[in-house]
């Protein structure tokens, strides 16, 4: 991934599109002004290394479980990446990296930074006798600022930190200090990957100049503002904060951190759960139960720890719809920059009501990443989830053994009124990206509102493969002749393996505008049956497809596709891409100028 200058940490690359057929189709609204705390990032995910320079080693982008970057030579002196910006001082650099191999004890995988020449730099490095030190490299020298024992597996990824302020340098591996010390060596320089007679991978890196906003305060409805929770605040004196070696019975302190499932039955209204950077192995559902709940002026958050990235992995259980990964059946809860990956089903099950689920990331989960359905088959309908707001979310690469079930988000079956998706992506699933199935057993849902998404390659991972026979559409939505009033506006579908948009055998009125429909592998847009209205929708074909089929009230805002690109589809050409700004919005890029939902 290229270096990314103020924003979040993710882009992907699309396909063919264009700026003004955005701006013709309502889609254009302008990104807030917000300062962004993100100065460069990198997951490796579109396989590129643009923005890297590299001295010595044998690198490439490998898989590992997602992709990352590889140095396999366990022979070499020598091997560097090197990103960013010279004149770089006060910041921290965190990546998730793995030893992979040592050649030698004295071999050293490590993250740097202020690195001011191919030897002069400070690093945080995995040794091949066990410790993780904390140096500053000036030539041939290598001086000890920190060490911290710690046995290094190579099968495991550790999330490795590095601060600069000042004089001040210091560094962490999975939340935990491995040592600061005043150092005025080196005053400024870019950020690296290194390895020394040893093989490593790395990911998930990111690099944050420090600023930061308050979070938000506000309700969870349809009216809660994004720009109004960019980044998360210094922990308080409400809070717990957990780590992967925490305990349960440990006091939830910064020095003494706990486990999330105890820190889920002692925190207040009003308080927050840090998660520390790194991977929490667990092998059953995390469940915040009913009744555990907090209020409407104050939420109970669990949040990733500033400027770390917490994973939860579910991979030691089997796929089965009861082993979801984190379950939050309470009221009032904020789930806030937390991955969960590799459950036995649903990766985020919502229950509860009145929740906001915020920067998640669901993906390589063996049913729908983030999935919002009753509690139990005896909860009564009005206890159905309503009201929870996913927002600024990503969902990839779902998929259940048989190819059918797993959508990036649903919200079907049985849920309750006000439920919203706003700046959400669903991307490389094998089923949906979007799924709102009713059954005539379970009866009408409430309404639910997609706004400012989007939805692409859903029915193909991101590895290429399909499985079974999963619908592939991007959003659909309804079932089983049930009518619903679904809102969807300002989303843009693009080449799924069956529609763009659905209605998918719901003959309500959808509300249904502004929306961008491009390559889907059928219809862009297919409503058979019903009285939906369209406004100002735009449909455009690169690729061979079905005609659209409308049946509801279409006025001449609409440019659907028969045959023929209509004149909003004239100027569509270049990459498409996709990142979040720093307020939380959906930025798209067309053409190589960036835009936001």
């Amino acid at each position: 991934m290229a270096p990314h200058p103020r924003g979040r940490t993710l882009r992907r690359s699309l396909g063919a599109a264009g700026l003004s057929g955005l701006v013709a189709a309502g889609l254009f609204l302008s990104i807030g002004t917000a300062e962004a705390a993100t100065l460069f990032s990198a997951d490796f995910e579109s396989g590129s290394t643009g923005g890297w320079s590299k001295s010595g080693g044998t690198w490439s982008v490998a898989s590992d479980g997602t992709s990352v970057l590889q140095q396999s030579d366990t022979g070499s002196e020598r091997a560097r990446q090197f990103a960013g910006n010279t004149s770089w001082t006060n910041y921290s650099v965190q990546a998730r990296v793995k030893a992979t191999a040592f050649g030698s004890s004295a071999g050293v995988v490590a993250l740097t930074g202020r690195a001011a020449g191919s030897t002069k730099m400070y690093r945080l490095s995995l040794t091949g006798a066990n410790r993780v030190q904390l140096e500053t490299m000036n030539g041939s020298a290598v001086t000890v600022l920190g060490s911290l024992a710690q046995t290094i597996s190579t099968s495991t990824y550790y999330t490795l930190k590095l601060s600069f302020n000042g004089t001040t340098i210091s560094g962490s591996v999975n939340g935990t200090s491995v040592g600061s010390a005043t150092d005025s060596t080196i005053t400024a320089g870019r950020i690296g990957l290194l390895t020394e007679y040893a093989a490593g991978r790395f990911d998930d890196i990111v690099v944050d100049d420090g600023v930061s906003t308050p979070p938000s305060s506000a309700s969870p409805s349809a009216s809660v503002s994004p720009s109004a929770s960019t980044s998360v605040p210094p922990p308080s004196s409400s809070a717990l904060y957990v780590a992967p070696g925490g305990t349960d019975s440990a006091a939830g302190t910064i020095g003494a951190p706990t486990t999330l499932t105890s820190a889920i039955t002692r925190i207040a209204a009003g308080g927050t759960i840090y998660l520390r950077g790194g991977t929490y192995a667990h092998a059953s559902t995390v469940t915040i139960p009913a009744g555990n709940n907090g209020s409407s002026g104050a939420l109970k958050t669990i949040s990733a720890y500033p400027g770390e990235k917490p994973v939860l992995n579910f991979s030691a259980q089997a796929e089965d719809p009861a082993n979801r990964g984190l379950a939050v059946n309470g009221n009032y809860w904020r789930i806030y920059g937390l991955t969960v990956e590799r459950a036995g089903d649903n990766g985020i099950f919502v229950g509860g009501s009145n929740n906001i689920l915020e920067r998640t990331v669901t993906r390589f989960n063996r049913d729908t990443g983030l999935q919002l359905s009753r509690i139990l088959s005896t909860t009564p309908s009005s206890q159905w989830p309503a009201n929870n707001l996913i927002l600024s979310a990503e969902s990839h690469d779902n998929a259940d053994s048989d190819g059918e079930d797993a959508d990036g988000f649903a919200a079907k079956l049985t849920v309750g009124a006000g439920n919203v998706f706003r700046y959400a992506v669903s991307h490389n699933n094998i089923d949906d990206g979007w799924d709102l199935y009713t059954k005539t057993d379970t009866g009408a849902i409430g309404v639910v509102t997609i706004e400012d998404s989007l939805a692409y390659d859903n029915g193909t991972l991101s590895d290429g493969s399909q499985a079974g026979n999963g619908d592939r559409n991007g959003f659909k939505l309804g079932g089983e002749d049930i009518a619903v009033n679904h809102i969807v506006r300002r989303t843009i579908a693009y080449k799924n393996g069956k529609h763009g948009f659905t209605y998918n055998s719901n003959p309500g009125s959808l509300a249904v505008s502004d929306n961008l429909s491009i390559d889907n592998a059928e219809r862009n847009f297919n409503f058979d049956a019903g009285t939906s209205v369209f406004r100002n929708n735009t449909s455009c074909r690169y690729s061979s497809g079905t005609n659209d089929r409308i049946v509801g009230n279409s006025d001449t805002t609409n440019q659907f596709w028969s045959g023929t690109n209509g004149s909003r589809c004239s100027s569509y050409s270049g990459a498409l891409a996709w990142s979040y700004a720093s307020d939380g919005r959906l930025a798209v890029t067309i053409g190589g100028v960036a835009v936001s939902l």
